[in-house]
């Protein structure tokens, strides 16, 4: 289980991250791309992942991410359900996030 604060806590120690919002919504950033943001209404985080990326974390972990329903879910934004989500498994998804998000500059610097 994780709460909104560790997952928050974890995206922070992601090199070069930032804290933001968008359209109320906290997210958090490399190089000014989201990688994950917060849904505390849903008790959930949201990571960015490709689709390949999306569909190995539902085959491996199905009970702690889904797909976010639409358009955003077809793209690769995915659910971390919080209330089973196993903190290293959340972070090897967040490493992926944080690697599509991050340029190759900013990635090339840090060894993740």
């Amino acid at each position: 289980m994780m709460t909104l604060e560790a997952f928050a806590a974890m995206a922070h120690s992601f090199p070069e991250s930032t804290q933001s919002s968008h359209f109320g919504t906290t997210d958090f950033r490399v190089s000014n791309k989201i990688f994950a943001t917060l849904r505390p209404e849903k008790l959930r985080g949201v990571l960015m992942l490709t689709r390949d990326d999306q569909a190995m974390m539902r085959e491996t972990s199905a009970d702690m991410f889904e797909p976010v329903p639409g358009g955003w879910g077809e793209k690769g934004a995915t659910f971390v359900i919080l209330a089973m989500a196993e903190p290293d498994v959340v972070r090897h998804a967040m490493a992926m996030a944080w690697r599509k998000a991050a340029p190759k500059s900013v990635s090339a610097r840090h060894q993740l």
